[in-house]
């Protein structure tokens, strides 16, 4: 894991099973699933509030006495290797009793306290996520948040990784691995400023679209897998288009009046509240919509403070109007 390692370590062979029972038991399995839960060194020793040092030590220590490195380094990026995925998945369902165990003592003291992973696509993140949290945050003060903001396809990578407990996202195909525990499908339209000329268009179309300046959003957002192939069909009549990775950037080009945005409401739905855009859903023929969904892990039940969080957040969203909702 660390380059500045002798050549000779990793070992070529693991330590004895009554040896590694004694290495199990010492820190650097803590540090291990620390560095394995955010993928980064400096994040796993600020939250385990040691030195960065310390923490590549204790999982260097590991890989030592298992004779193999647990972690790859690419292009700065630390991802975990064949036997780094195997030695988490087991070690996460060792601690997941204890962690249980802890949870519920502290709720038998009348102390609802304990962690919940979240993880969410960029336009959940930034329309329904911050007032659900809030909400939650002033029933459960004590229950700890961990929420990131990525891809919806790193959103279900991450749960099948056992690295989050719920994730908000957008999913056609589940792996087998993951449930959508709730779901709502929505509709895929333009978003645009009242003023622009599609805003007065009766049924929009994918190839009305295309006439005029858009804004789309590229491949690692879920929507661009929906309508690639209507704009590999138009490859001709393809207008001045703009590809972008963030769906609050699409709002902000969709207001600047110039760009329609292709995206679902969701994401701008405050903006559509407010009169200040405008959102038409496409009318084309063998348009799918896109399916919204809170998503947990198929092979385990969640802890207290999830299974509290996820109540919650289930409870929110079936009370929720959806704008573009089918």
């Amino acid at each position: 894991m660390d380059p500045r390692h002798s050549p000779d370590r990793p070992r070529e062979h693991a330590l004895s099973a009554n040896l590694l029972a004694r290495v199990f038991h010492q820190p650097s399995l803590i540090y291990f699933n620390a560095v394995a839960t955010q993928l980064s060194i400096r994040e796993a020793a600020r939250r385990l509030d040691v030195a960065s040092s310390a923490v590549t030590r204790q999982v260097a220590q590991l890989e030592d006495a298992l004779g193999i490195a647990l972690f790859l380094r690419e292009k700065r990026r630390l991802r975990l290797s064949p036997a780094g995925e195997i030695l988490f998945r087991h070690s996460r369902r060792l601690a997941a009793p204890i962690e249980a165990a802890v949870s519920e003592i502290e709720l038998l003291r009348g102390v609802r306290a304990g962690s919940v992973r979240i993880a969410a696509a960029e336009s959940v993140g930034l329309s329904f996520l911050p007032a659900l949290i809030g909400d939650f945050g002033r029933r459960y003060p004590r229950l700890t948040l961990d929420v990131s903001i990525i891809p919806s396809a790193e959103v279900v990578q991450r749960l099948v990784d056992e690295r989050i407990d719920i994730g908000f996202g957008f999913i056609a195909k589940p792996p087998r691995q993951v449930d959508i525990a709730f779901r709502r499908d929505v509709s895929i339209g333009a978003v645009m400023s009242p003023d622009h000329p599609l805003a007065t268009v009766g049924k929009l179309t994918m190839a009305q679209c295309l006439e005029h300046p858009l804004a789309v959003g590229k491949p690692e957002i879920s929507i661009r897998e929906v309508i690639e192939p209507f704009l590999r069909a138009a490859s001709g009549l393809t207008p001045p288009m703009v590809e972008v990775n963030s769906i609050r950037l699409l709002v902000e080009l969709a207001l600047g009046g110039h760009y329609a945005a292709i995206m679902t409401p969701i994401g701008a739905q405050n903006e559509i509240a407010a009169g200040r855009l405008v959102f038409k859903a496409l009318d084309d023929g063998g348009l799918p919509t896109n399916r919204f969904g809170i998503m947990v892990r198929s092979s385990s039940s969640l802890h207290l403070a999830p299974a509290i969080f996820f109540e919650h957040a289930k409870a929110y969203f079936e009370g929720l109007s959806l704008p573009g909702a089918i």
